[in-house]
């Protein structure tokens, strides 16, 4: 029997959409970013490391970057990095999978989230929009890191624990979605990923490359100025403090303000107040960008059929100022399409991408490939899921081609 209980409030983080902010971020202080840029070995003086050589899998050109010195922040790749600078690391990460099941929100009646203990670490029970997001599990991976499967044995992991305190237990017939991710744990002597630590570690392994290894998001801005700080002491010169932990992210500055004008942003932009607050906690003082497309087109202002949580203006914005260059990135991390919906996005697939079509300039082709492209994903990941193990379920997930391959380790 339970003798109390503590409530207590917390911040939620939208994992994709934070990386994308934080990249626009950087890029308005100068930063240059290039998504599907791989680096695939090291420019070298000697002893030094002077830049990196990069592949865009895109256009298939490969590019000599050069600097005086270079960050190695690249999570579960990090051993991998250390290995095209040769001799032996300083640092090794090992990958602990961990699985989430995202349900909606009228399977579990509670007006707060859940924390319970299992014999292994937490489950938590997250209110996530008009879902709840369970998770999560923690187990070593060896396998694929691109795309880590989650197995019917990780499912029924969460589910048993789950409904150990459920009155109501839910069915694997009640999960919308299913996403898996991998944590960069720094490797120590115990074998079981849950003992390995979950601190960050910063080092610089030969001149000129600094590296930046382990942490978690809660961290992420303490790991940062760490490595910033490592990078300024490598330069030798005289180089301000890293501000980076004090830095508001791009949409973060004026929210409150437009958060509590939200009636007059629906009477002016014609949006339901619903739809302003979603898009206030999507995007932030950002919110115009989305706004002055809907007034350029107003068919943007509908909701997508098949996923009306987003507008189709959301679509279009993803590719026009997030960066968004295939289908995919709009559905699964542009927004949640894919796990967010029973149809894990099939049913939008085809609108998406005729949406997409104008700002990236897509023939008939192109379309077809890429919503071909994406049910392949989805009937993979499905697949996998029915596997009782990690080895088959990545043997199945790793059957969908990717639409832009990386390309194997190379010195």
């Amino acid at each position: 029997a339970f003798s109390g209980a503590v409530q207590y409030w917390d911040a939620q983080v939208d994992d994709a959409r934070y990386v994308m902010t934080m990249l626009r971020t950087a890029t308005t202080y100068g930063a240059e970013a290039a998504s599907r840029a791989q680096v695939v070995g090291f420019l070298r003086e000697g002893e030094r490391v002077t830049g990196v050589r990069a592949l865009d899998l895109e256009g298939g050109v490969e590019l000599d970057v050069r600097a005086r010195q270079v960050v190695n922040a690249t999570g579960v790749w990090t051993d991998d990095i250390q290995e095209l600078v040769g001799g032996r690391g300083q640092i090794h990460v090992r990958a602990s999978k961990g699985v989430h099941l995202v349900v909606p929100r009228d399977r579990i009646h509670s007006l707060t989230g859940i924390i319970l203990r299992t014999e292994k670490s937490v489950l938590f029970v997250i209110p996530w929009g008009r879902h709840w997001i369970i998770g999560t599990t923690d187990t070593r991976w060896d396998l694929d890191r691109a795309h880590p499967a989650a197995s019917r044995s990780d499912i029924d992991y969460v589910l048993e624990h789950v409904n150990e305190v459920l009155a109501v237990p839910l069915s694997r017939d009640d999960v919308e979605g299913v996403y898996a991710g991998l944590r960069p744990l720094l490797s120590g002597e115990s074998e079981e990923t849950s003992k390995l630590s979950r601190e960050h570690v910063v080092a610089h392994p030969v001149p000129g490359l600094v590296m930046v290894a382990g942490g978690k998001y809660t961290t992420y801005r303490v790991m940062a100025k760490d490595a910033v700080d490592a990078v300024a002491h490598g330069l030798d010169q005289r180089v301000p403090p890293s501000c980076t932990d004090r830095i508001p992210l791009a949409g973060a500055e004026g929210y409150q303000a437009l958060w509590n004008s939200r009636q007059r942003l629906a009477a002016s932009s014609g949006l339901h107040v619903a739809r302003i607050e979603h898009l206030l906690q999507r995007y932030g003082s950002l919110i115009d960008e989305v706004i002055t497309l809907i007034e350029r087109d107003p068919s943007l202002a509908l909701p997508l059929t098949g996923a009306d949580d987003y507008l189709r203006a959301e679509i279009v914005h993803a590719a026009t100022h997030e960066g968004a260059r295939h289908l995919n990135d709009a559905l699964s991390r542009r927004t949640h399409i894919s796990i967010e919906t029973f149809h894990r996005g099939l049913a939008v697939a085809e609108e998406a991408a005729e949406l997409l079509a104008g700002p990236l300039g897509w023939d008939d082709e192109q379309i077809k490939r890429e919503i071909e492209h994406y049910t392949k994903r989805v009937e993979a990941e499905r697949l996998s899921q029915e596997q009782d193990t990690d080895q088959e379920a990545d043997a199945i997930r790793l059957g969908a081609p990717e639409i832009v391959p990386v390309v194997g380790p190379t010195s």
